[in-house]
Formats: structure tokens, sequence, C-alpha cells
């Protein structure tokens, strides 16, 4: 059965990073479900970008600011007085983390606390949801998909800074929520794809750069194995998510969403799959890179699956061809990309089922 997220219509809801790759893709399915939606971001953080491209600014309150600027914050907040708030501003990329590990702390750490600090003296709040990240988990290699019950940890200054936002969550949900009926989860997603990511150090946008550039793109790890999955699945978790929660604080904890296979797809497997329905590209290996990455990362879902009826909808190829569909459309009728994007939630939406 269709997804049922009728529940959002008129609903006032905070989206920090809005402007990012999977901020404009929520924002652009909250505003097809008439929320009312204020994001509050940076500005895109690449050219072209997804936000721009859909020309997002006209559809919600685009508030520019820092999670770091309290002040803005504060102002935003108690002025607009949202109902749900989605926090996805991060510093997101693994590489970025090693030349500037201050930044990415206090962004993803201290952002995360300066917003929930001012969440917990509005009365309106009712549901927030953090975006932690797979990468969160202790690494240990180990064969079995991580559960949310597993430890946390970080290798890297991501990992780790994420690590220490689903830390700040579970503080702030013991220390200040658990007795004001609000509820709020961290959310650890696996590794996103879709269209509209221009994003440095990805695989997918690197690929597609070199593909319309015509240039051969060196890919890194290739024998790494990723818990893939295309960018609605996680929002149409968080999107179930959050009607759970408000409806019944009990959901207020910790959620894996990521793909519902045992199929191991590996980096060199997706940059191959990725040239395959592109139709041209090419690829090197890049056999060393100075940077530590884990070579295995999947999750368990089964917490997910049997207590919020979520599951994933799209195997690892439809997830590809979707993105690339998104791509070629983009450079082939940039005009009509708004529409393209409409249409791949629609069927998404339609397609997809759970029990809400």
């Amino acid at each position: 059965m269709a997804l049922n997220f009728s529940f959002y219509k008129g609903k006032r809801i905070l989206i920090t990073g809005h402007t990012g790759f999977m901020g404009s893709w929520l924002t652009k399915w909250l505003t097809m479900l008439q929320a009312d939606v204020t994001g509050y971001s940076l500005d895109p953080p690449t050219k072209p970008n997804m936000y721009e491209a859909l020309t997002l600014s006209s559809e919600i309150s685009d508030i520019r600011g820092d999670v770091r600027n309290t002040d803005l914050l504060r102002k935003t907040i108690q002025k607009f007085q949202p109902e749900i708030v989605f926090h996805l501003a991060a510093q997101p990329i693994v590489l970025e983390s090693y030349d500037n590990p201050v930044e990415t702390f206090d962004t993803n750490v201290t952002g995360t606390v300066n917003l929930l600090n001012e969440l917990r003296k509005v009365e309106s709040v009712k549901t927030i949801v953090v975006v932690t990240s797979d990468k969160s988990y202790q690494n240990n290699e180990w064969v079995y998909p991580y559960r949310e019950i597993d430890a946390l940890g970080g290798n890297d200054p991501y990992s780790a800074s994420k690590s220490c936002q689903d830390f700040v969550v579970n503080s702030f949900r013991e220390s200040y929520f658990s007795d004001s009926g609000v509820g709020i989860s961290a959310v650890r997603a696996g590794n996103v794809i879709g269209g509209g990511d221009w994003a440095e150090y990805r695989i997918i946008p690197d690929l597609v750069r070199g593909i319309v550039k015509g240039e051969t793109v060196r890919i890194r790890n290739p024998n790494s194995v990723r818990p893939w999955q295309h960018v609605l699945e996680p929002i149409s978790g968080m999107l179930t998510l959050v009607k759970k929660m408000h409806m019944d604080r009990k959901f207020s904890d910790v959620w894996n969403f990521g793909p519902d296979s045992s199929r191991e797809v590996t980096v060199k497997e997706l940059a191959g799959k990725i040239v395959e329905y592109y139709g041209k590209g090419s690829y090197l290996i890049e056999q060393k890179t100075g940077f530590k990455e884990a070579n295995y990362l999947k999750l368990d879902v089964s917490k997910a699956k049997k207590e919020l009826g979520w599951h994933s909808h799209l195997d690892f190829e439809s997830s590809l061809k979707n993105t690339v569909e998104w791509y070629k459309n983009y450079f082939n009728d940039q005009k009509n990309i708004d529409l393209v994007t409409k249409k791949q939630i629609e069927k998404y939406s339609s397609g997809a089922s759970n029990d809400s």
C-alpha cells in the first residue's frame, strides 16, 4: 500500500541543513505534503546544487545561518515555533574532517548542543529527529550488521564527531525531554545516494563529474562494503518515525535506516554499475589515499522493521538507476528537474509500504 503521510499537512516543521543534498530531498517531499516548512542552513555547499536546481526557496521560509550562531538560531526558533524539527546541518565529509577537525567537531557536536538547548525552551516543539551516521559505530570490521545497541566509536574526526552527536542526543533526552512529552530520536542512516548530490570526495558525484567532463575518475577503497541506499529510503524512515513519535513517546530512541538486503556491494561494483547505467565513463583504482576509512560496514534494520513497520523499498540496482536518471535529466533538460524529482518521490511513495 502507499505511504500515508497526510499527517504532515499544515505541520510547522523546522529543517536545519535544508540546503544540503538530503535536506533538499526532505524539504521537497514535505512541501509536496503541504507542510509549513522553515529551513535554517548555510548557503548550499556546492555549485551546482539540488536546492537551487529545484528553486526551493520559493516554497519555504529560507533562513541562512550557522547552527553555531546561537542568537540567530534562538530568534528563528522563537519566531517560527516549530512542532517538528529535523536536524541535518553538519560537516558531512569524512576526508574534509581530516583537514578541518576543529570545524567538524564544532559544527556536528556544538551545533547540535546549541540547537537542542534552544528547542528545550520552546513549548511548541513535540518531536525532534537528529540525523547522525552509520559511522557512529565503533567499527571492528565485523561481518554482522551493526545494531542500535552496539558500541559507538569513531576512528576519524567525522565518525567520532557523529558518535559524540549521538551521546548529545541521549543526554538531552534523559536530562530535558524525558518528562516533557517531547519525542527525540537519533537516526543512523547508511551511505545515501541519489540525484542532486555534488559533494566532493563522494563516489557518485565524482563519477558524474568525470562522465560529464569526459575525464577518468580515481576511486579509493574499491573493495570496501557500504550500506548503499537511495536518499528517499532514510527520509521515508524519518517521516514514519516522526509520525509514530508524535503519537507515542515510546518511539523516542535510536534507529538504523539502511538497505534491507544481505547482498554485499563494494565501492568498485557501485562504480561499475554507474558507468554501465550512464552508458559511458571510466575510472581508475587509487591504491593509496593516506586516509583511514572502514572497509566493512553494514546496518541491522530489524528494529525499524519490527517496531516502526518500515522497510527498504528500492534494491541496489533500482537505487542506482533512479540516481542516473536524475543526473541525465538534469544535464539534458535542467528546467524540468523539479518535475523529475516530484515523479521520483511520488513513485517511491506510491510503491513503498509500511503499517502507518
